[in-house]
């Protein structure tokens, strides 16, 4: 059994949640998120806490429970604090851009690059090197986060390419002759 699933989520205060069937809507000071929960999960909404429960007793219900209150706990704090993801660019030339809904990416290509950024999902540039993505759903704004990160990863001999703020680059050693 789940213990994820067993814990019930609290609502912060300004947080409002409707479940319409298998679909769960939650609304906040960010903007409104749903999730479509899995027939084997049933939502409640007991005294400012949501619970998930299986519908049926098995280890794929416990299970999937536990995978529907997580996705749903991602948008209550969506919908409250919001999301943030920083990127960093390293090697000579490589720059960011941010102007409203694209981000400019110069990484060494003999064209820059334009990416569009997704519906929700915000960019900053406060320099040259640094992109910080900021967005409500966190599965877009990670997908967007990866898409850019796409154009040059990391490459483990000298470490040039967009990576995460937080991420380690293994890095090789160069071939002896």
């Amino acid at each position: 059994m789940s213990r994820i699933a067993k814990s019930p989520i609290t609502l912060p205060q300004g947080v409002e949640v409707k479940i319409d069937g298998q679909e769960v809507s939650v609304k906040g000071p960010k903007g409104t998120l749903t999730q479509d929960v899995h027939p084997l999960v049933s939502v409640a909404v007991e005294e400012g806490e949501l619970r998930f429960n299986p519908a049926e007793e098995s280890a794929e219900a416990w299970a999937l429970a536990a995978t529907m209150r997580t996705l749903v706990n991602n948008n209550v704090i969506g919908v409250t604090e919001g999301f943030e993801r920083k990127l960093e660019l390293i090697g000579v030339g490589y720059r960011a851009q941010a102007q409203g809904k694209v981000v400019n990416l110069s990484l060494g290509f003999s064209h820059p690059i334009a990416f569009e950024l997704p519906e929700g999902v915000t960019a900053e540039t406060p320099t040259q090197t640094e992109i910080i993505l900021r967005g409500s759903d966190k599965q877009v704004l990670g997908q967007a986060a990866a898409n850019i990160r796409g154009f040059r990863p990391p490459e483990p001999y000298k470490g040039k390419g967009v990576r995460y703020a937080d991420e380690q680059v293994r890095r090789k050693e160069a071939k002896k002759k």
